[in-house]
């Protein structure tokens, strides 16, 4: 049976678990994961091949049945056999009875999970969008690598995009603001401090990267809404939403920045529910180095707020990675879940990496926890989850369940099923393209060309009207009184002309050329000043 514990009434409760597995006597007794300190956070981890990708599996199908919902990235494209059930054909299918037997799993069987399939690219799900102001400065500059300085004119782009009403959607948006920002490099910087173009002209080269990699189709609407991802079925289940990732993994800086962007999203919207019985939803992070790889602090302390506050939102976060050590100090410590599959320690350094994973479990006096980190086989792994009051449960080894949903990939024929079948189908594969800040812009350059041939026009009108002037002044009348009418004919001049010269001036002001005059007197820059 489990590890003893009392629930909050203090009655003994091993229901409430997701069952991860066991062993015969020489395993200790069956492991199970409290859905009550769920939120807690988790870590999967071990060297390519050792069971990580199955470990998850098992892990989204208990959370499933316990009406948890769940999202996870499919990263090898092994994940979708979660939406079709297991079979006795299956070439594993008595080796997996074996298992099922060793550990006591006495009410195995296959069955099928509610999923819904997601993907940036819309190609193998739902096209998953967010907005470019949704993601926010600090995300983008982290996707880009941008400078500290080309970090710090994204920050005066995305506040002069607020101050003037001009909502940040899609590329183009972001990509039209900059190139208005760089026009006007000089003013923007008398008030937001040093705007370079050559910065400028940085960040719209990594936009164009971006853009190659395919982020166009990402950012724009209609965006992502987090209830989508937090759905469950009328029979209780929590949906299981997988993120295809095969092909963006081709794009790492993309996928590490996207989840990430999601993890910050549902904190910052999310209500705060305590200690509840049970996660609102658990979130997997596969290949989770990519996050930390070469992360500013700023990343790095943003991550670690995450990670420490989240849980009050219900939230459980669980990193999936080859080594412990890919994961900084101050986030490992707060994963209390723990699954660990074999380290290799071929080098000094895997021999000390594997002494440092060993060195955070609770020691079972049974074993060594380093020589089993190294000696556990595939489907086997060392684990301890969280006990009354969130403490570590001992250490122990353990062969890990065998998954009920189908092992490997679905067809690409049920996969459609599944897509079409899905409560978002129709919701998000069409683009909206609202009006936002690249049409604003250029209604304001359409409008600056229109004033601009107006004014062309205007100034043609008065040397015409001079023209005229002119020529009329030759053919005056003549008399006796001909100095007098060659006075009059000279104030009459100098009046036209002083005229025509206020005319001239007070169309100047009202063109583009003056609201550049009044705007560098007044510092009026922006919208409705």
């Amino acid at each position: 049976m489990f590890r003893s514990r009392k629930n909050r009434d203090g009655v003994l409760d091993v229901e409430n678990r997701v069952f991860v597995g066991g062993g015969g006597p020489e395993y200790g007794v069956k492991q199970g994961l409290s859905l009550e300190y769920a939120n807690r956070h988790g870590l999967i981890a071990g060297a390519t091949g050792t069971g990580k990708t199955v470990t998850l599996q098992i892990l989204a199908e208990g959370f499933s049945k316990a009406g948890v919902p769940v999202f996870l990235s499919d990263v090898k494209g092994d994940l979708s056999g979660l939406a079709a059930s297991g079979s006795e054909d299956f070439k594993l299918h008595d080796a997996f009875m074996k298992r099922a037997g060793t550990i006591g799993f006495g009410d195995y069987a296959y069955e099928a999970f509610p999923v819904t399939f997601w993907d940036l690219f819309g190609e193998q799900g739902h096209p998953v969008r967010a907005t470019v102001a949704e993601m926010g400065p600090l995300l983008l500059s982290r996707l880009m690598n941008l400078s500290e300085a080309q970090e710090g004119v994204l920050n005066i782009a995305f506040r002069v995009a607020d101050e003037q009403g001009m909502p940040l959607l899609d590329l183009k948006d972001l990509q039209s603001l900059l190139v208005w920002v760089g026009e006007n490099a000089d003013d923007l910087s008398l008030r937001y401090g040093n705007v370079s173009p050559r910065s400028v002209g940085s960040i719209q080269r990594e936009l164009l990267v971006l853009e190659n990699q395919g982020a166009t189709q990402f950012f724009g609407e209609p965006a992502l809404a987090l209830t989508d991802i937090m759905q469950s079925t009328p029979d209780g289940r929590g949906r299981i939403n997988i993120l295809s990732s095969d092909r963006l993994m081709q794009s790492p800086r993309l996928y590490a920045t996207f989840l990430l962007w999601l993890l910050s999203e549902l904190f910052e919207t999310l209500p705060e529910v305590g200690d509840p019985d049970k996660p609102k939803l658990v979130f997997f992070f596969d290949e989770a180095h990519l996050l930390f790889d070469d992360a500013p602090d700023v990343l790095l302390d943003k991550v670690e707020q995450v990670a420490r506050l989240i849980r009050s939102k219900g939230v459980g976060v669980y990193f999936i990675t080859q080594n412990p050590d890919d994961v900084p100090d101050d986030i490992l410590g707060q994963l209390g879940n723990r699954v660990q599959h074999a380290l290799r320690a071929f080098t000094a350094r895997d021999q000390k990496a594997l002494k440092r994973a060993a060195e955070t479990y609770r020691p079972n006096p049974r074993f060594d926890v380093a020589d089993a980190i190294r000696d556990v086989g595939v489907g086997e792994a060392v684990t301890s989850m969280l006990e009354d009051d969130g403490v570590p449960g001992i250490v122990e080894r353990t062969l890990i369940r065998p998954p009920s949903s189908k092992l490997g990939p679905i067809s690409d024929a049920e996969r459609k099923q599944v897509i079409a079948a899905s409560p978002v189908a129709g919701k998000y594969e069409e683009v909206l393209d609202r009006h936002s800040a690249h049409e604003i812009l250029a209604g304001r350059a359409d409008e600056a060309a229109r004033e601009a041939e107006e004014a062309e026009r205007a100034a043609e009108q008065e040397s015409a009207a001079m023209r005229e002037f002119n020529a009329a002044r030759r053919y005056s009348g003549k008399g006796v009184t001909r100095s007098t009418s060659k006075r009059k004919d000279e104030v009459s001049l100098a009046s036209g002309i002083g005229e025509a010269l206020t005319r001239a001036v007070v169309k100047e002001l009202k063109g583009t050329t003056g609201r550049r005059i009044v705007r560098g007197i007044l510092g009026g820059l922006f919208k409705g000043r």
